[in-house]
């Protein structure tokens, strides 16, 4: 056995050792669907904070998990799956059930990047409706996103923003992905993604990679959500 295959197996064996922990395990599954503050985390887990802080430093020295400051309150930080360990996460089967859903909602602030961006991909690998929203809708859809669905040939019309409506709240499977929209609904989205936004850089890698993010969600949530409607 060479050098390289056995750093790979020390790695291999590393993540599951990080794993071998009920709490850790839930932590990992509430991951899978949904970013969190050691906050929300805590609460969700019913643990105190101190016991939490030391599972998410055994997830974190094991590259499991990933810390983002948010670009609403900076007063948080979101916990994120570490993308570069997708392969293990999807050997392990993560203990998340079904959720029925007649309709997706994709929510960010002004409904004028990712929420687009983040339906389209949804549209390209699931049959259950979506459409998006904003808390503070702009007043058109950004030519970055239009430009980088067209380099990906994903299907985005320049669609006038709109707000989030009671409706919405009340019968859709609301998914953020925005930190501020997340923090103006406090609790009332049914999961969150912290994606960067790309339009202040308004660059194309920095578009690319806000699809490149919202696409590998949009594929582990569409193996979780059945139809409602049958």
């Amino acid at each position: 056995m060479n050098t390289e295959q056995t750093e790979i197996l020390q790695r291999r064996a590393a993540l599951h050792g990080a794993l071998a922990d009920v709490t850790r395990l839930r932590i990992v599954d509430l991951l899978a669907v949904s970013d969190w503050s050691a906050t929300e985390l805590g609460r969700a887990l019913a643990i105190p904070s101190n016991l939490l802080a030391h599972h998410l430093k055994v997830l974190d020295s094991a590259g499991l998990v990933t810390r983002r400051r948010s670009e609403g309150d900076a007063r948080r930080s979101y916990l994120s799956l570490n993308g570069h360990n997708e392969w293990l996460l999807r050997d392990l089967g993560p203990g998340q059930s079904q959720v029925s859903a007649s309709r997706v909602v994709f929510v960010c602030t002004a409904n004028t990047a990712r929420s687009h961006l983040a339906t389209a991909a949804w549209r390209r690998v699931s049959a259950i409706p979506a459409t998006s929203a904003g808390t503070h809708p702009g007043e058109i859809t950004h030519q970055g996103a239009i430009a980088t669905a067209q380099r990906h040939d994903l299907d985005l019309p320049a669609i006038t923003p709109r707000a989030l409506g009671h409706s919405d709240l009340a019968n859709d499977l609301i998914v953020t992905v925005c930190d501020r929209a997340h923090e103006d609904l406090d609790g009332r989205d049914w999961a969150h993604w912290s994606i960067p936004d790309p339009v202040p850089a308004g660059t194309d890698r920095a578009f690319d990679d806000a699809l490149e993010a919202i696409t590998a969600r949009v594929a582990r949530l569409s193996a979780q959500v059945v139809s409602a409607t049958g």
